[in-house]
């Protein structure tokens, strides 16, 4: 999933992650309360405000949750024995589907 986020960033609010997710930002409050991976500051006003090592953390739990079917709790489990190894997966599927759009746009062309 190619996210439309701004990379020179701090901070993102709630809002630009629930769009660039194309989910509900109850959604985002939902999985920050159930996921200890997820740690956003909160603003003087309380909203949470998302570091870019929590947008890949939501990478990684949309992939597991959304893409690939996993439940909550098969999600959790997962996080915690294997991490690093989902985490580097992940990495390399987002790497090879970059490439392949580039590909596909490349091959548009001709």
């Amino acid at each position: 999933m190619q996210l439309n986020l701004s990379p020179d960033k701090r901070y993102y609010s709630i809002g630009e992650l629930a769009k660039a997710f194309d989910v509900n930002a109850s959604l985002l409050r939902f999985w920050d309360k159930e996921f200890d991976i997820l740690k956003p500051r909160k603003n003087a006003k309380g909203n949470r405000m998302f570091t870019p090592e929590d947008v890949k953390n939501i990478q990684l739990i949309y992939h597991l949750v959304k893409e690939r079917g996993f439940t909550l709790e098969g999600a959790k489990i997962h996080l915690k024995e294997g991490q690093k190894k989902t985490l580097d997966k992940y990495e390399i599927i987002s790497k090879l589907e970059g490439i392949k759009n580039q590909l596909l746009t490349i091959k548009g062309e001709l």
